[in-house]
């Protein structure tokens, strides 16, 4: 499982030696309170460390230094408790490589109105030391997440929180390896894109595998291995009777868990993170990888189907950002439309691979053809997915930059059982509605994949994309399209000028 309290990020406050000694000491001391009262928040999921009071260029520079270096701090928080002279900055955030929060508070809530004298005001000076702070990093282009309010207060620890698990995410992001077995779906453009590029700007690597090279591995499963398995598909599972020692389609299952097994040893040999897997290339495998894929997913593993390595990276991302909270995560594919003008909605799905981390109650054990491939019927957990706030979220390749584009959507219970679809499935409505969100989708030019989950909300995906230096779209409650469409033309001028900035 994947464990966020291991990621670090500093809390770092500036000020000068200007104040001397004693307010120097108080300015620590608040410090570290509010670092430790973040570290034991039960919202921030990763460990916050406290670092002592930047006072000099030099100071700056060797911790910024010491951050890049340091393989588990992911970011830093930095808080201007005093004036924190600018310049003093420069130098280190010249070559941090770190996320950073510009958390704009101060230690008091309420201005103690009777007791306030220059002591007081030299040692609070957050409302101007923290605009003088922002100013260079405004000046530098250094992209940031700025939170305002009072320590203690449940937004401002929220907002922290979010932007924790985006930076949790970007980490694992850039050492991410995924495993591509068999290459693209024939003759699908959005599903390809530049493999180097994204290692270049990501630090993402994209390494195909023949086919055999995964049958290999799963050939090697021993049956006392699957009899395991298949003994803890029935404890969790409501495994159907065909699917049951004795039933017609038990050696189907049997064989997916060959398959699960086989690629968790594949996966986890090779450090991977996610992987893909094409149903027009699945020579030597008996069946197309279902349950053995949900199940990995459910794990903590990114996949995409089709050879979609994009969105096997995004599922993997959302899922360190979710990690812990309600609502999970999966691959997904808008499928087809309930257009009934008195409630419009989009039926997703895929053919077979719906990660079991988003469904309502327990899930079934079937097995069904799956009517393309030409292979033997596929194991597969059958499910609904509960009612609640959502996101889609695609990330594509527009050729001169990647685009990451996030729908936000509302789940909702199918209207009648669906007794014939024997796949997993979720029912949604597209903010602001399925004829606008689409249409923006399309402008966008969003994929028919999607990284779907209902952990986290857009913020999320946009503190993330914020990091990662890749534009983001949002459309939500007020998408107007007339206002999209002048964004992309927008964005289309500015990537091509920040080039030369």
């Amino acid at each position: 499982m994947i464990n966020l309290k291991q990621f670090e990020v500093w809390f770092v406050t500036g000020s000068q030696h200007l104040y001397g000694p004693e307010t120097l000491k108080k300015v620590a001391q608040h410090s570290q309170e509010i670092a430790t009262f973040f570290d034991k928040s039960a919202k921030i999921p990763v460990t916050i460390v406290f670092k002592p009071v930047m006072k000099s260029p030099d100071e700056i520079t060797n911790l910024c230094i010491d951050a890049n270096s340091t393989k588990n701090c992911i970011g830093i928080i930095t808080w201007c408790h005093t004036f924190s002279p600018s310049k003093m900055w420069i130098n280190g955030l010249k070559i941090l490589q770190r996320p950073i929060l510009h958390l704009h508070t101060q230690y008091n809530r309420d201005l103690p109105w009777g007791e306030i004298d220059m002591d007081f005001m030299n040692l609070n000076q957050s409302a101007h030391g923290d605009r003088e702070h922002g100013f260079i990093m405004t000046r530098m282009r250094i992209s940031r997440k700025v939170v305002v309010g009072h320590w203690q207060e449940e937004d401002v620890l929220e907002r922290i929180a979010v932007w924790t698990r985006a930076a949790a995410a970007w980490s694992d992001f850039q050492s991410a390896k995924i495993a591509r077995f068999g290459d693209n779906m024939r003759e699908v453009a959005v599903t390809e894109g530049d493999k180097v590029e994204a290692q270049i700007k990501f630090g993402l690597a994209v390494n195909g595998y023949g086919v055999g090279d995964l049958v290999k591995v799963v050939n090697e499963v021993t049956d006392a291995e699957i009899d395991k398995l298949v003994k803890e598909y029935v404890e969790i599972y409501q495994v159907s009777t065909e699917g049951k020692p004795g039933g017609a389609f038990y050696q189907n299952v049997r064989y997916q868990a060959r398959i699960e097994l086989g690629l968790t040893n594949f996966l986890e040999s090779g450090g991977f993170k996610g992987f893909t897997t094409t149903f027009e290339d699945l020579y030597g495998l008996a069946q197309l990888p279902g349950l053995a894929s949900q199940r990995l997913m459910a794990a903590g593993y990114g996949f995409g189907a089709e050879g979609d390595w994009k969105h096997a990276a995004l599922v993997r991302a959302l899922k360190v950002m979710g990690a812990g909270l309600k609502g999970g995560c999966s691959f997904m594919e808008d499928y087809t439309y309930h257009l009934n003008p008195n409630g419009m909605k989009v039926l997703g799905a895929h053919m077979l691979e719906i990660c079991p981390s988003i469904a309502e109650g327990k899930s079934k054990l079937e097995v069904h053809p799956l009517g393309i491939g030409g292979k033997d019927a596929p194991a597969r957990l059958v499910f609904n997915v509960p009612s609640g706030p959502a996101v889609n979220a695609s990330l594509i390749d527009m050729g001169n930059r990647f685009r990451m584009i996030v729908n936000s959507v509302d789940c909702v219970a199918p209207e009648a059982d669906l007794p014939k679809l024997p796949v997993a499935r979720a029912l949604w409505i597209p903010q602001p509605n399925l004829k606008v969100g689409a249409a923006a989708w399309i402008y966008a030019g969003g994929a028919h994949h999607t990284a779907f989950s209902q952990a986290v909300d857009a913020e999320y995906i946009e503190d993330f994309s914020e990091m990662a230096g890749i534009e983001f779209i949002h459309i939500g409650k007020d998408t107007s399209i007339t206002e999209l469409k002048k964004e992309l033309k927008w964005n289309e001028m500015y990537y091509m000028l920040a080039k030369g900035l």
